[in-house]
């Protein structure tokens, strides 16, 4: 949308354009690689040791934050 990468979340009668996330890069890059699979902290910590120049605690740390976000916008449990 505009250039932006979104995940829209299904409302009880379709699409609900209330709960649209945006995505940034790393986030995306978070998205491709689990969407759709029962992820861990710790693949959340493989993709971003895999694909940036990071240290495990950052990835620890930038992860926990990542799956929060999630789970206060009620993509995951």
């Amino acid at each position: 949308m505009a250039g932006e990468h979104i995940v829209v979340m299904p409302g009880t009668y379709g699409v609900d354009m209330t709960r649209v996330i945006s995505l940034n890069a790393s986030s995306l890059v978070l998205w491709e690689a689990l969407a759709g699979s029962d992820f861990e902290l710790a693949d959340v910590v493989r993709v971003l040791t895999d694909h940036y120049e990071v240290d495990q605690a950052t990835a620890e740390r930038d992860a926990a934050a990542w799956i929060e976000q999630l789970k206060q916008c009620g993509v995951v449990e």
